[in-house]
């Protein structure tokens, strides 16, 4: 079993390609995983998965061409039943690998994709619903799928991502983790903290949530903006620039990568998910319920399929900063009971949903399903 995308450095790709890979071979089947490489390759070279390293992160029509011929052989050479491609790039020469070597071919659509106002674009997309089974990570990436694409609908699997309940787990995350972190951070005693998890780029809502601070005009909580800028130096800056313009740098922090999110939730009174569009499916959203932390996302995309409105969250109207600065306003008047009430609602609902042994399983579920006589 071979899986095939761009690079293995963050994100809910690369976290569901390991945990896949891992499952798989608990399950007795030989899997593989190639892509540019990166620093989450340590963890499957731990767990006894190899790692075949290959420039599948390029778009470059040379490159992509040249990795067809390097994925046949290898699909031959370790007799590879199956090629899972879970991005547009190594999907094309991955696509042509695997019908030229005889081995079966499936797909992840992760998200809406840009389809931009050229045509080629659309077409670039679309190696993604050429699987034999096109897995869908949310509802709503099914239905993008069948209005935007000609697909057979019988053909999508509908696999929501899951998360590793034993990481994001309130009674896992000692005193001492998050004490450290609240020192680093520097975070004072008592003082309500607002949190929005999620990479510096505009699309993720920072600036819709340090504009709906400005308007509640409260100067004794603190906002974390979560997230590296990646190399988006020009927008971090300009987020600067408004939290001073504002006024409100005594209260909003550009805290940077973290690599312990289940403490950093544990710290949180809040944690927002503000994306101006919509989330494939909204990881940030179902960590927090795990770790029973009251979530405010934007109602739209996969954030309406993980956060039930009035159960086990709120969901507020995209790029709407009074609704935002109203709901934070609520949460944060919410009562010891009715929050204790609320984080059991939301550990209940992910652990019923969204567990990534669950996920793991209907994946398996769909390589089985192709492979049968």
């Amino acid at each position: 079993m071979l899986q095939v995308l761009p690079r293995l450095v963050t994100g809910g790709v690369e976290r569901g390609t390991i945990d896949v890979a891992l499952a798989l071979k608990a399950a007795g089947w030989v899997p593989l995983v190639a892509s540019h490489g990166g620093p989450m390759v340590r963890e499957l070279e731990r767990a006894g998965v190899e790692h075949l390293t290959l420039p599948l992160h390029s778009k470059n029509p040379m490159v992509i061409t040249r990795n067809i011929g390097r994925l046949q052989a290898l699909i031959r050479e370790r007799g590879v039943d199956i090629v899972h491609a879970r991005s547009r790039a190594p999907a094309w020469s991955a696509f042509a690998a695997a019908r030229r070597a005889g081995a079966r071919f499936v797909t992840t659509f992760h998200g809406t994709y840009n389809l931009g106002p050229l045509p080629f674009k659309k077409s670039y997309n679309a190696i993604m619903t050429r699987g034999e089974r096109v897995i869908a990570i949310s509802r709503f990436i099914a239905s993008h799928l069948t209005e935007n694409y000609e697909i057979d609908p019988d053909r999508i699997r509908i696999i929501p991502r899951g998360i590793d309940l034993t990481r994001y787990d309130p009674g896992a995350v000692s005193a001492n983790r998050v004490i450290s972190l609240a020192k680093a951070w520097r975070l004072a005693d008592g003082m309500p903290v607002v949190m929005l998890p999620g990479r510096l780029t505009r699309w993720k809502g920072q600036e819709v949530l340090i504009e709906a601070l400005s308007r509640l005009g409260r100067h004794d909580l603190r906002c974390l903006l979560v997230g590296a800028d990646q190399g988006r130096v020009k927008y971090r800056g300009e987020l600067e620039r408004m939290v001073r313009r504002l006024d409100m740098g005594d209260v909003i922090h550009i805290v940077d990568h973290c690599p312990d999110m289940a403490a950093a939730y544990m710290l949180s009174d809040v944690v927002v998910s503000a994306s101006t569009d919509p989330e494939a499916f909204g990881r940030v959203s179902v960590e927090a319920q795990a770790m029973g932390r009251p979530v405010i996302a934007s109602d739209h995309g996969g954030s309406r399929e993980t956060v039930i409105h009035g159960l086990t969250g709120w969901l507020v109207p995209p790029n709407d900063p009074d609704s935002l600065a109203r709901a934070i306003d609520d949460v944060l008047t919410l009562g010891p009971r009715e929050r204790t009430a609320l984080a059991e609602r939301q550990i209940r609902h992910v652990h019923a949903q969204f567990s990534k042994e669950t996920m793991c399983e209907r994946t398996l579920g769909v390589y089985e399903e192709i492979l049968r006589p």
